[in-house]
């Protein structure tokens, strides 16, 4: 009997590979829908513009839209992990500068033009406010981590939601604004930061301090006593 003939065909990609053409796709549907709209544009195209079937877009992603999530997590995820690293008793902004001197350039442009198509096309607008819901209790989990608190802790949810409202509103306020004629990415990038920077400064004042112990609860409140000395 002869020796068993080995597997044909390409090697499984390694998950690295399968998030680098996740970003590859994500960055050609952009693009695609900067040009063409979104309706005008489909899953053979993005496929083509990264060179891949739009059956393996597809099997990366459930819609076209979903296409552009990479683009929205990545930065998130690094949220994460800049609240994991945040040492007590630091100033919140102390946790992100060496994350934002860190942050390619290339990558705001394309977040730029994807967040003003979220102003018109209801299913990108979709996809960006699910990824941000979708990151707050990794937010929560963090700070409760950071303050020796209990996962279950409102105190964290509270400030995870404060935290992420500050983020998303940042970046849809710089990416709102009408760019510069002629702005190149160090200049989009600078005003991004900037408008960060001065969103966490509004938050500050309430992640900085360490929650205090948990209030007591309120005792409940009697129920007002029936006025008998009213009526004829």
């Amino acid at each position: 009997m002869g020796a068993t003939r080995g597997r044909t065909g390409r090697p499984p990609l390694t998950e690295e590979r399968k998030a680098a053409v996740r970003l590859e796709i994500a960055r050609a549907a952009v693009g695609l829908f900067v040009a063409q709209g979104v309706a005008a544009t489909t899953g053979e195209q993005i496929g083509r513009a990264v060179g891949v079937s739009a059956r393996t877009v597809w099997r990366y992603f459930p819609t076209k839209e979903g296409c552009v999530r990479p683009l929205l997590s990545t930065g998130l995820d690094t949220i994460v992990a800049a609240l994991r690293q945040w040492r007590p008793g630091r100033p919140l902004q102390e946790a992100f500068d060496h994350v934002w001197a860190a942050r390619p350039e290339q990558a705001v442009p394309d977040v730029g033009a994807l967040l003003r198509l979220t102003r018109t096309e209801p299913g990108l607008r979709a996809v960006w406010l699910q990824t941000h819901d979708e990151a707050e209790p990794a937010f929560a989990r963090a700070l409760a981590e950071r303050d020796g608190l209990p996962p279950d802790d409102v105190r964290p949810a509270v400030r995870a939601a404060m935290l992420n409202a500050a983020l998303r509103t940042a970046v849809e306020h710089h990416a709102w604004r009408t760019p510069e004629p002629g702005a190149g990415p160090a200049t989009v990038r600078a005003d991004l930061l900037e408008t960060l920077r001065a969103a966490l400064a509004v938050v500050s004042a309430g992640l900085d301090r360490p929650p205090g112990p948990a209030p007591e609860e309120a005792p409940a409140r009697r129920a007002p006593r029936e006025d008998r000395t009213g009526g004829s």
